[in-house]
């Protein structure tokens, strides 16, 4: 089983090492003035703010369903992408990221103690600057989309949630900032429940990074409508679970969170060894994700003798 479990790289400069990324800083170009970053996903899940195991395929999926998602929301919002010298990899603008992170979502769901199912069943009608309605069912539409947003810790804290008028009171956006990152937001949003709906599936609800080139343009960040960022579930059969009351079939990957918090104090104990088959199984499930999003066969790309190995063949050109 091939597997990216780290892209640690001596040759390129100024690295960045996160939970699932590994990045590295190019210095400006003709077409970049703001600099250059190289994102590679590595193989990595990450849970209870710890790294479990490394899923095959996982890096090769999420890089190139968010690609999938960038050619076809260019019309509505630029992005960071310049280029893809590998699977695993983008190269894209630096951005400046905004201090807000915007959750757009489109139903009653969610399972986090600051999901708008969770502080609903609480009796909270108004939240994130929004009034529900009264007898909405769990994971029910809702009558539109709404925006969630919520402050961006770069400290490692806490994210909190916001208003429109807390983000421009707090000084987080201009007021036009914000009219502008919410239009897209919504657009992008109504354009990927589009295209998912065609494919059979249902777009939740979904998480957007903007960010600034620059010039001061909004440009998405990170990835977009991947399986890791957005909620999908799977249109046949979901009406038939909301007249049940359970949860939508979806693409389930908390199987290994699952296990895991089934087995210790993910928080505190050593994390088991994750057994080989329940490993293959999440890689299938990603696999699946990708083919159910795009309508496309996943071809995994198996050339040079590891992953890692190839991936520095493709990243040569930037070295130095």
């Amino acid at each position: 089983m091939r597997v990216l479990t780290e892209a640690h790289i001596a040759e390129l400069p100024d690295p960045y090492y996160g939970k699932v990324r590994d990045c590295y800083d190019l210095p400006p170009s003709p077409e970049a003035p703001e600099g250059r970053r190289i994102l590679i996903s590595s193989d990595r899940i990450s849970a209870f703010d710890r790294i479990l195991a490394a899923i095959p395929f996982k890096g090769q999926v999420l890089t190139q369903v968010a690609r999938w998602w960038f050619d076809r929301t260019g019309d509505i919002c630029g992005n960071h992408v310049l280029a893809y010298p590998d699977p695993n990899v983008v190269i894209g603008r630096r951005l400046r990221i905004l201090p807000v992170e915007v959750v757009v979502r489109g139903y009653l769901a969610g399972t986090t103690g600051t999901s708008i199912l969770t502080l609903y069943k609480q009796g909270q009608r108004e939240m994130y600057g929004h009034r529900l309605p009264e007898g909405l069912r769990d994971n029910e539409v809702l009558p539109a989309p709404i925006i969630t947003p919520t402050s961006k810790a770069f400290d490692g804290g806490h994210d909190e949630p916001l208003t429109a008028t807390g983000i421009v009171g707090q000084h987080l956006l201009t007021a036009a900032q914000w009219e502008e990152v919410s239009a897209k937001a919504l657009a992008l949003f109504t354009r990927g429940q589009r295209l998912a709906a065609e494919r059979g599936l249902i777009l939740v609800d979904t998480k957007y990074e903007f960010g600034l080139d620059l010039a001061g343009n909004i440009l998405i960040a990170d990835e977009i409508h991947t399986p890791d960022s957005s909620r999908y579930w799977l249109a046949d059969g979901y009406e038939a679970a909301l007249a049940a009351g359970s949860r939508p079939p979806s693409f389930d990957k908390d199987v290994i969170r699952a296990w895991v918090a089934a087995r210790c104090d993910p928080y505190r104990d050593p994390i088991p060894e994750i057994p080989a088959e329940m490993i293959a199984q999440t890689s299938q499930v990603y696999v699946r994700a990708y083919e159910a999003i795009t309508g496309t066969s996943f071809v995994p790309d198996t050339s040079g003798a590891t992953v890692l190995e190839r991936v520095r063949a493709n990243l040569a050109p930037w070295f130095g």
